[in-house]
């Protein structure tokens, strides 16, 4: 089949294909229910920390290909080294993926995809010619692998990519210019090859599992259409919604939590549901993120340097309570689980954070105090592979634990 054929119709086109005309103009018929567990339960977009001065950063496009050399690592603490890598200063990460615990690759704006083959110790550039056309500088959003290797990027303007052997080769997937919104997260399901789920940053979920040559709905309509269907439910902010989500956050049972662009409320989606639950902040400040801890606990961070832990496990709850973290008033901007106890939060001006319970309370790591740049993403993939991603080309390597 050409590959043009993977490019999802016009909503007048019957069969699953449909499912990327625009939700609730057109609804699609037998949403499928995602029940495979993912591979992680990160927070891919950062759209909420890249502010006034970092999206000027990101305006000054640097033509593809333009980086400089890698210098030594800096070894911070027994914990944590920052990695130099070989890319511009004005490059924001975005995420982070690995087929193995030494093969991974690192991706960003201006089209920045770096690849690693020793644990993330170092990195190398690496282009993908299927995305070098049409003159786009992209911004690569999200990449996500199988345990088999099969693996998927999305990015913007919206582009699609998928490998089947680790990266080696990619082949790049046409999408429809009706997708609504711009596509913020894949999620590459394990289980048969060819099944993976991607959303858009306006709540559009789609599953396929036929690489990509048809894909499905599993939502009924936007974020948009249901706040403008409940507007009334008293959900405070609802009307002063922007379209988009500022973070967004994945459980290993499939379901999102994600926090509106103003921060002023959350919405949450589970498997089988038809549409997103809007739900009111559960802290008087702004929502900053959202995530999940590996029990599957909801946490929420807000602008002010508040986390909050649901009491809980599951997003039905709106029961969450206060935790112990001197955040002097930075922002936290992520919070990253180790393991069920040991865990990690970042914030603004380099502020990292360590818990030894779970995320009930937290000290102060002072080993990035001179790290200049904001921490806004943590991840690990193991006890002993972690990273965290900061402005301006900031990666930190977790050293803690012999691998």
């Amino acid at each position: 089949m050409a590959l043009k054929s993977r490019q999802v119709a016009p909503a007048n086109v019957s069969s699953r294909v449909k499912a990327f005309a625009p939700i609730r103009v057109s609804r699609c018929r037998g949403a499928v229910v995602v029940r495979a567990e993912a591979q992680s339960n990160d927070a891919l977009t950062r759209r909420a920390v890249l502010g006034a001065g970092l999206a000027a950063a990101t305006s000054l496009m640097l033509p593809i290909g333009i980086s400089r050399p890698a210098l030594a690592n800096q070894l911070l603490s027994s914990e944590w080294e920052s990695v130099d890598l070989p890319v511009d200063k004005g490059v924001v990460l975005l995420d982070i993926g690995f087929t193995d615990d030494k093969h991974g690759f690192l991706l960003g704006t201006r089209q920045t995809l770096l690849e690693t083959v020793d644990g993330g110790k170092t990195w190398k550039p690496r282009s993908i010619d299927a995305a070098r056309d049409e003159g786009f500088n992209y911004r690569f959003n999200s990449i996500s692998f199988s345990p088999s290797g099969e693996g998927w990027i999305v990015g913007k303007p919206a582009i699609l990519l998928h490998t089947t052997d680790g990266g080696v080769n990619w082949e790049r997937i046409p999408l429809s210019s009706k997708l609504p919104g711009a596509p913020v997260r894949v999620t590459a399901l394990p289980g048969k090859a060819g099944q993976a789920e991607m959303i858009t940053d306006q709540g559009a979920i789609y599953v396929t599992d036929n690489t990509a040559y048809t894909w499905t709905a599993a939502v009924q309509e936007t974020v948009d259409a249901t706040l403008n269907r409940t507007v009334s439910s008293g959900i405070s902010g609802a009307s002063y919604y922007e379209g988009s989500f500022s973070n967004l956050a994945r459980s290993n049972a499939g379901d999102y939590v994600a926090v509106s662009s103003r921060g002023n409320f959350y919405m949450t989606w589970s498997p089988g549901q038809s549409f997103w639950m809007p739900h009111n902040r559960p802290a008087p400040r702004r929502l900053q993120n959202m995530g999940f801890t590996p029990s599957g606990e909801v946490w929420v961070t807000t602008r002010g340097g508040d986390v909050l832990l649901a009491n809980e496990p599951g997003i039905a709850t709106e029961n969450f309570e206060n935790v112990t973290i001197n955040s002097r008033g930075f922002g936290i901007l992520d919070v990253g689980f180790r393991d069920e106890k040991v865990a990690y939060a970042c914030g603004g001006s380099g502020s990292l954070y360590r818990s030894e319970d779970g995320g009930k309370s937290w000290k102060r790591d002072r080993s990035t105090d001179d790290v200049a740049g904001n921490l806004y993403a943590i991840k690990f993939f193991t006890p002993q592979l972690g990273f965290v991603l900061g402005n301006d080309g900031i990666l930190l390597r977790y050293t803690g634990v012999s691998a």
